[in-house]
């Protein structure tokens, strides 16, 4: 039996989406909407099964598992608790992370 996870984003990965967009549509309000269209579909993908994302690299510095999906340039940091997926970021995969 499948288990369904809620996924719920936080207000700080709320902020990283919008300042995403933001970004982008300097260039291209189309390629703008776009590509977040594509990450929230992408994100939302982990109602099933997120334990196929790896835990990430940082999990031992900050002592918690925390988890990410690659979505191009992208890293969407969550972690899970019971049946709820919390997505905590939506960082450049160049910058360091910050929770």
């Amino acid at each position: 039996m499948t288990t369904n996870y809620n996924v719920n984003i936080t207000k700080t990965a709320e902020i990283d989406i919008e300042e995403i967009w933001q970004y982008i549509s300097q260039d291209s309000i189309p390629n703008a909407k776009k590509f977040i269209r594509s990450l929230e579909g992408k994100i939302h993908t982990l109602e099933n099964f997120p334990q196929r994302c790896p835990v990430i690299p940082e999990s031992d510095l900050l002592g918690l598992k925390y988890r990410h999906l690659i979505i191009g340039n992208f890293r969407i940091i969550f972690k899970l608790k019971k049946n709820i997926v919390y997505v905590m970021r939506a960082v450049h995969s160049a910058r360091l992370l910050k929770l």
